[in-house]
């Protein structure tokens, strides 16, 4: 009875890393984008306990066309988000999530005009 047990989630590394408002607003409004241009058709979160990711898919039986992924570790180093392509190759890294996401908004202003 006199038995005290610790809270799991101490002060250190958080349980689970996710995107905030803003950033999702952000990522979502391309997926639209893309989804109104007939580039895009499904998507999937991933939200992991050292990364979370965003996977945009042409098809929902294949590999997602670009992944989104924000590493909160690499911040100082790399930057903390990063461009995948369908391959798995980066594509792009960054500080800030607009410079990472051009390419993509690039590729949709092509396919607009």
């Amino acid at each position: 009875m006199g038995t005290v047990s610790p809270f799991p989630a101490g002060p250190g590394k958080p349980l689970q890393i996710g995107f905030d408002r803003a950033e999702l607003n952000r990522i979502l409004d391309l997926y639209g984008r893309m989804v109104a241009a007939g580039l895009w058709r499904d998507y999937a979160i991933d939200l992991g306990s050292d990364a979370a990711c965003f996977a945009a898919f042409r098809r929902a039986a294949e590999r997602p066309e670009y992944r989104i992924e924000k590493r909160p570790a690499l911040r100082n180093r790399q930057g903390m988000w990063a461009l995948f392509g369908e391959g798995g190759t980066i594509l792009k890294r960054g500080q800030d999530l607009g410079p990472v996401l051009a390419p993509v908004e690039r590729r949709l202003m092509k396919v607009v005009d």
